[in-house]
């Protein structure tokens, strides 16, 4: 049997794992409000899926209506440093429909284009400017827990092997690695039908003719509709077109095309791969390897069929494939459809949002469901949502919360996962001034805090 002696080389008061939109926030909110902070990344850089996935453009931050920003603290922050810099563009400016927005309305209206690169930039800056301490390239590996207590984890740094105590803990890992590594309860997917949704490899393309697909879009704009579950929406027009002619055989019957902040780049988010397991490699290898197929031949159909493509390139494929949903925790509370659906807005609730039910392949490859909100309407998600059952000092942020499935396929998208960040980070910090168990903070105290960092609750 192996085994081997660590050393303890890192102490802190909160430990982040995961730098993706959620550990971001986290890690920010947990150091601004004095708790020395560790956040332990993977990749080189902080982002997740908005830089290693290449996943844009930010979905809205405003209710159903598009009137109000809803979402706003640490995000709205990160938005208005990413401007800045020339590294995104208002979602004031990005209203619904617009090439921004793949020229779609509902549950669209002010989406935020940004540079991928330009965030990995500002999250930089903001966390070496908050204090804590990023160490990149670095995984998790296991934790070790007694009485539902986590008492260190083990890394993996490039030196090898190490271990790492903190007082409290976030899992933004995305996956709730942590969680599972620890005993936490978890849902995988949805249990009711047994699928997981699918996954996609984003890719942005560059010297595209804008202008020309804007006049394509505008001589099929009453051309959009909805038939048993699927969508034809952006360019199914020449979907079809490439399908009768052999150049099509995917799963998919139309394209979300996404302008960027340069005029003549795009975000495509087209590709379906369906069974993917974000938490085996083996699946997960699968789903970069079809990804990245899916994305020839999607490249190809541009090239070929749609106006003012004609001389695109192809810029870059996502580093990692785009994981929608793996484990959901089961927490001291479960966000529900019917709470999403319902608006409703608890005396807990640790942020608002009125992102809609989006659940791709529910129906079949081709399809999803997609459940928007009444007009000016929002829900918010109870701060037990992010406690895990049975454990004393973890929170879990990001998509793989506690919440059933199909509520997930609401906050799962990078604005939500960015404010439940800033909630836990919040959260875990305000535990280690007051020496408690998260399981025994003051909920108010914690709403108050939130409130007083600019978080619309």
């Amino acid at each position: 049997m192996y085994s081997k002696e660590l050393t303890l080389k890192y102490e802190y008061d909160v430990i982040v794992i995961g730098g993706g939109p959620a550990g971001l926030c986290a890690a920010l909110s947990s150091a601004r409000h004095g708790s020395r902070t560790l956040l332990v990344e993977q990749n080189g850089f902080c982002g997740g899926m908005a830089t290693a996935g290449l996943v844009a453009p930010f979905m809205t931050c405003y209710d159903s209506g598009g009137k109000e920003w809803l979402i706003q603290g640490l995000f709205r922050e990160i938005v208005e440093r990413l401007v800045a810099v020339n590294g995104a563009i208002p979602p004031v400016e990005c209203g619904a429909p617009s090439a921004f927005t793949s020229y779609i309305t509902v549950g669209h209206n002010h989406v935020t284009p940004f540079r991928a690169e330009s965030l990995k930039l500002v999250a930089d800056r903001m966390l070496k400017e908050a204090g804590v301490h990023i160490l990149y390239h670095t995984s998790f590996v296991d934790a070790e827990t007694s009485d539902g207590e986590i008492k260190s984890l083990i890394l993996h740094c490039k030196e090898g092997l190490c271990e790492a105590k903190a007082k409290v803990y976030v899992d933004c890992s995305g996956d709730a690695d942590l969680a599972a590594a620890a005993g936490a309860g978890y849902e995988l997917g949805n249990p009711k039908n047994g699928k997981i949704q699918p996954a996609t490899m984003f890719f942005r393309i560059g010297n595209v003719d804008s202008d020309k697909i804007e006049e394509d879009y505008k001589k099929n704009i009453n051309n959009f509709y909805r038939i048993d579950g699927v969508n034809y929406r952006s360019l199914h027009w020449w979907v079809s077109k490439a399908r009768e002619a052999g150049d099509w055989n995917l799963d998919r019957v139309s394209i979300g095309l996404f302008r960027g902040v340069d005029k003549d780049e795009w975000s495509i988010n087209t590709s379906r791969i369906m069974g993917i397991d974000g938490t085996q490699s083996e699946s997960l290898t699968e789903g970069e390897i079809a990804g990245r197929e899916q994305v020839d031949q999607i490249f190809r159909f541009f090239v070929k069929y749609v106006p003012g493509c004609e001389n695109a390139k192809l810029l870059q494929t996502g580093s990692t494939v785009g994981i929608r949903e793996t484990r959901h925790i089961r927490g001291l509370k479960t966000l529900t459809l019917d709470d999403v659906l319902g608006c409703k807005v608890p005396d807990d609730s640790i942020m608002i949002a009125a992102n809609s039910v989006d659940v791709h392949g529910k129906f079949g490859p081709r399809s999803n469901e997609y459940i928007a909100l009444p007009e000016g309407k929002y829900y918010g998600v109870p701060y037990g949502c992010l406690v895990p059952r049975g454990f004393s000092n973890l929170l879990v942020a990001g998509r793989s919360i506690s919440a059933e499935s199909d509520a997930a396929g609401a906050i799962r998208v990078m604005p939500p996962c960015m404010a439940l960040g800033q909630a836990a980070g919040t959260a875990a910090a305000l535990a280690v001034t007051q020496a408690k168990s998260p399981t025994d903070l003051s909920v108010s105290e914690l709403r108050e805090m939130l409130i007083a960092d600019k978080v619309r609750l």
